[in-house]
C-alpha cells in the first residue's frame, strides 16, 4: 500500500515542459513509461559477471558487442531451470524491464531463459554428463556382470504403464522360471525423481535379495524421460548393490541412467531379451551337449574295446599260470641262492673263529703249563715271581702246574753266579 502511495507522490500529473521535475518524479516517470511500454520482451546476448548468492537468485549482465544490461532471475524461476547458466553462454531470455527509482537504474527481470543453438534440456544433459563422467560413474570397470539365470527380479516403474506388459510378454516367450517384484514409482513429472530413488533403495532391502533390478518405462519425449537424467536417480543406480538394467523406451536418445546402469536395454521388451536366456536356444544347446556326450561315451567305449582286444592275446592274459610258475621258479632259485650264501658265510666265520682259537691257545699260559712248565707266584699278592730279588726266606709261594697248585715256603735263596 505504501508503494502505491509513493508512486502517487512522485508520479507527475499534468506536467508541462516548462515545469521542472524532481529527480524522484523523473525516475518514476521513466519507470511507468518503460514498464507500461515493455511489459514483456525477448532479448538475446551473452552472460557475464554471473553470481549466485545464498538467496538462490541469479544476477548477471546480458551483453552484446556494443551494449549491456543488468539482469536478475528470482529464485522461484531459477529453481525451474534444467541447465546451469554460466559466464560466456549465449542465451535468449524473456522478461520485463524494471526501473529502480532510488538509483535511477533499470534491469531485466528474466522470466524464461534458454541457451542459443542447443535446447535447455540438452545443455543440462551435457553439463551433468561431464560432471558425472569426471566422477567415474560411467567407467566400464565399475559395472557388474548380469547373472546368467536370474530368478528374483525387481522392476522399478509405473504399475499402470506399458513397460510391465511389454516386459512380461517378452519374458514369457523366453523363460518362465522367475519371480518379478514390481516396485511402483512415477516415471514422469516432478515427483518421479524422488519416487525412482525410493524404489531403487527399497529394492536393495528386499529379503531374500534380488538377483537383478530393472529401472525403466515406455517411450516418450525427452521432457517425459527427463527424470532418468536427474542426478539423484543416476547416483542411486551407481550405488545400487544389485546388478542393474536401464530399460527406458527410446532407441535414439540415451539417458544418463542408461550410461550408469550395468546394462542398457533399448526398450522394456529388449530388457527381457537381455535379462533372460532363450528357452529354445537353451534347449537346442542342451540337445547338442547331449549328442556330444553320447558320441563321446560311444567313442570311449570303442577305444576301450579295441584296447581290450589288443591286450587279450598277450601271454599274461592268454596264459596267466605261466607267469605264476615263472615267479615260483624264480622264488625257488632265490631261496637256494640265499641258503648257499648263508652257509658260505657261516663256514667262513667258523674257519676264522678256529684260526683265532688256535692263536689264542698258542699264547695262553695254560698251554705252556701243559708242556711241563709251571708258574710261581706270591701266595699273598698272587703276583708272578720274576726274580729272586723279589723273594725272602720264609715267604710262602704258589706253584701252578697244569693239573694243580703247590704251596711251599722258602728255606734258602741261591743266586746264580755271574
Amino acid at each position: 500500500m505504501q508503494a502505491h502511495e509513493d508512486e502517487d507522490e512522485f508520479e507527475p500529473r499534468g506536467h508541462q515542459a516548462e515545469t521542472p521535475l524532481s529527480i524522484s518524479q523523473l525516475n518514476w516517470f521513466i519507470k511507468n513509461l518503460l514498464e507500461r511500454s515493455l511489459p514483456s520482451v525477448w532479448a538475446e546476448g551473452e552472460i557475464s559477471d554471473l553470481s549466485r548468492p545464498s538467496s538462490g537468485h541469479i544476477y548477471f549482465t546480458l551483453k552484446d558487442d556494443r551494449s549491456q544490461i543488468r539482469a536478475v532471475m528470482w529464485r522461484s524461476t531459477a529453481e525451474r531451470l534444467k541447465f546451469r547458466p554460466e559466464d560466456g553462454m549465449a542465451v535468449v531470455c524473456r522478461g520485463a524491464v524494471e526501473v529502480y527509482p532510488p538509483r535511477g537504474s533499470y534491469q531485466l527481470i528474466v522470466q524464461a531463459l534458454q541457451p542459443q543453438g542447443v535446447g535447455p534440456l540438452q545443455l543440462a544433459f551435457q553439463q551433468l554428463h561431464a560432471k558425472l563422467t569426471a566422477q567415474g560413474l560411467f567407467a566400464p570397470e565399475r559395472k557388474s556382470p548380469l547373472p546368467k539365470f536370474p530368478r528374483r527380479i525387481g522392476f522399478v516403474t509405473s504399475p499402470s504403464g506399458a513397460a510391465i506388459h511389454d516386459f512380461l510378454e517378452a519374458a514369457k516367450s523366453l523363460w518362465n522360471d522367475f519371480q518379478l517384484f514390481i516396485i511402483p514409482a512415477r516415471v514422469q513429472g516432478e515427483q518421479a525423481t524422488q519416487e525412482l530413488v525410493n524404489g531403487i533403495e527399497l529394492a536393495q532391502r528386499i529379503n531374500p535379495p534380488l538377483d537383478l533390478l530393472i529401472v525403466g518405462r515406455g517411450g516418450g519425449s525427452m521432457e517425459d524421460l527427463w527424470c532418468f537424467n536427474e542426478e539423484a536417480v543416476v547416483q542411486a543406480l551407481a550405488k545400487c548393490s544389485i546388478p542393474t538394467v536401464s530399460a527406458v523406451g527410446h532407441e535414439i536418445d540415451v539417458t544418463l541412467s542408461d550410461l550408469v546402469a550395468d546394462a542398457r536395454a533399448l526398450t522394456p521388451t529388449h530388457a527381457a531379451q537381455l535379462v533372460f536366456p532363450n528357452r529354445s536356444e537353451i534347449q537346442v544347446h542342451l540337445e547338442q551337449l547331449q549328442r556330444r556326450l553320447n558320441q563321446g561315451i560311444w567313442n570311449r567305449a570303442i577305444a576301450l574295446k579295441r584296447r581290450l582286444e589288443n591286450i587279450q592275446d598277450r601271454s599274461v592274459i592268454a596264459r596267466p599260470h605261466d607267469v605264476h610258475r615263472m615267479r615260483r621258479q624264480l622264488t625257488d632259485e632265490w631261496e637256494l641262492r640265499g641258503r648257499a650264501a648263508i652257509w658260505n658265510l657261516l663256514r667262513r666265520k667258523r674257519e676264522k673263529l678256529s684260526s683265532l682259537a688256535r692263536a689264542t691257545e698258542a699264547l695262553s699260559p695254560l698251554g705252556v703249563l701243559a708242556r711241563g712248565y709251571s708258574l710261581t707266584r706270591s701266595a699273598a699278592s698272587q703276583q708272578p715271581v720274576r726274580s729272586v730279588d723279589e723273594l725272602q726266606v720264609g715267604q710262602t709261594l704258589e706253584t701252578v702246574l697244569a693239573d694243580g697248585t703247590i704251596l711251599s715256603r722258602i728255606e734258602e735263596i741261591a743266586r746264580e753266579k755271574a
